[in-house]
């Protein structure tokens, strides 16, 4: 067990592409390293096992096979192919982990648009309703065909270094992977954290500092990849149905009990577009967006959660 301490250590690492972070309450140094190292390890482990960049991932071998055999999937794949379904059926179609083929016509170095015969190639490929599953084992029927966890993956892999923090007796800090955070406990002193959310519009500036103290954090928005083109912003975050990025909110931010929730809720408004915001309000999640135009909307977001 971790006793209770005063002193907060930070211990940086970098994965899944991104700048990342154990914070936690621990006597010394050392001790907050030895403890964050198995919470790495977690971290390691599943963007080894699920990167679509990896030649030996579960995804890259699923991918490989596409339009020909079938892949067995463990108890942890099938899970988070389970996951997959749910989330596809509550965006009614537009969070589709098919849909990462996109990503061939969208080059996000160079500001140049895919062709409309390019998109129309590649969304003939998207569809995660085409996707066959059983139990243990998991099927692309047409060669090209893909799937891509990055929709999803960092906030489960904040899920589970949080899971194996608590499993030391940690009980103040929380894992930041990415701007993706999952808090454990409020601070020693039992203040809630301040987690600042970035401008979408200034690299250096932030629009809200939002305090908590349990549960996660996590935003999406059209400023983490994107070029500008003949005035019109091109972002990451693109609809499958016809290939082309959103355009209604500039950045989401939700908080939920588990960051792999926040997550998906913060994208799936994104994605939803001029109905995100009905979506966030049915949801029931705290929640602070920012639209085109620059105007906040927030559902206690700016509360804090402390009990």
């Amino acid at each position: 067990m971790v006793a209770a301490a005063a002193s907060v250590f930070r211990i940086a690492f970098d994965a899944m592409a991104s700048r990342c972070e154990v914070r936690l309450a621990a006597a010394d140094e050392g001790a907050a390293a030895e403890v964050a190292k198995a919470a790495i390890g977690e971290v390691k482990r599943i963007e080894a096992k699920y990167s679509r960049y990896r030649p030996y991932s579960i995804v890259s071998r699923i991918n490989a096979a596409a339009g020909s055999e079938w892949i067995e999937c463990d108890e942890e794949t099938a899970a988070l192919l389970g996951y997959a379904d749910s989330i596809y059926a509550a965006s009614g179609g537009l969070f589709d982990i098919t849909s990462g083929v996109l990503r061939r016509a969208w080059d996000f170095r160079n500001a140049v648009c895919p062709t409309p015969e390019q998109l129309r190639l590649l969304t003939a490929l998207i569809g995660w309703d085409k996707v066959q599953r059983e139990p243990r084992h998991v099927r692309l029927p047409k060669a090209g065909m893909e799937l891509d966890f990055g929709g999803f993956g960092k906030e489960y892999a904040a899920d589970r270094a949080v899971a194996v923090l608590m499993e030391q007796g940690v009980q103040s800090g929380y894992i930041n992977l990415g701007g993706d955070i999952r808090v454990i406990g409020p601070q020693p002193d039992g203040r809630p954290w301040a987690i600042g959310i970035q401008d979408p519009r200034r690299v250096d500036g932030i629009v809200a500092t939002i305090p908590i103290s349990h549960g996660a954090l996590a935003t999406s928005g059209d400023y983490e990849r994107y070029f500008e083109l003949d005035g019109k912003r091109y972002c990451h975050i693109l609809d499958p149905r016809s290939g082309m990025p959103v355009r209604y909110w500039r950045s989401v931010s939700v908080l939920a009990p588990l960051a792999i929730a926040a997550g998906s809720c913060s994208t799936i408004a994104m994605l939803k577009q001029e109905e995100g915001l009905a979506f966030l309000e049915a949801s029931g999640m705290r929640y602070l967006a920012m639209d085109g135009e620059g105007n906040l909307l927030h559902k206690n977001a700016l509360q804090s959660d402390a009990a």
